[in-house]
């Protein structure tokens, strides 16, 4: 829906040479809708944040029991997997390369996911979803029979 102010509406209303009660409650109604919209704007709660975790099928318990981190990537369906690091190197090689990446060159993995400019991966046909590292969990891939515990 198109917004637009009072007093526009009002200049229309007496170019079309309305009677001036008609006029009056015609820009009362308006005012009384964008005071309503106004208070229903305000009135909605901050969006939750979200963060992002990966969670890792463990089924035999090869995973190590301590905490890991990782990054969340997306590359085309195509592409092997397996061309990731090979992918990440290459963009972070082009960054280095650069005036900005002489002066603040990524040396590590972590390095490079939070200083290299998405059009560096997106030129290597890598999307970086998380910048920072997040926590991997793991799983033995069973749901419970029971019923879940409530919060």
């Amino acid at each position: 829906m198109a917004k637009i102010e009072v007093a526009k509406v009002a200049d229309i209303l007496r170019q079309a040479e309305l009677e001036p009660a008609v006029m009056r409650r015609i820009i009362e109604q308006i005012n009384k809708i964008t005071e309503d919209s106004a208070v229903a704007d305000e009135e909605k709660p901050p969006a939750q944040k979200k963060q992002f975790v990966i969670l890792v099928s463990d089924p035999d318990g090869k995973m190590p029991e301590q905490e890991l981190a990782g990054w969340v990537l997306q590359l085309p369906e195509e592409a092997s997997v397996l061309s990731v690091l090979e992918r990440v190197h290459k963009a972070t090689y082009d960054f280095n390369s650069t005036r900005r990446g002489r002066k603040l060159p990524a040396e590590t993995l972590g390095e490079a996911f939070e200083a290299v400019p998405a059009k560096n991966f997106k030129d290597v046909e890598l999307w970086v979803k998380t910048k920072t590292p997040v926590l991997v969990l793991t799983t033995d891939n069973k749901l419970p029979k029971d019923a879940p515990a409530k919060e």
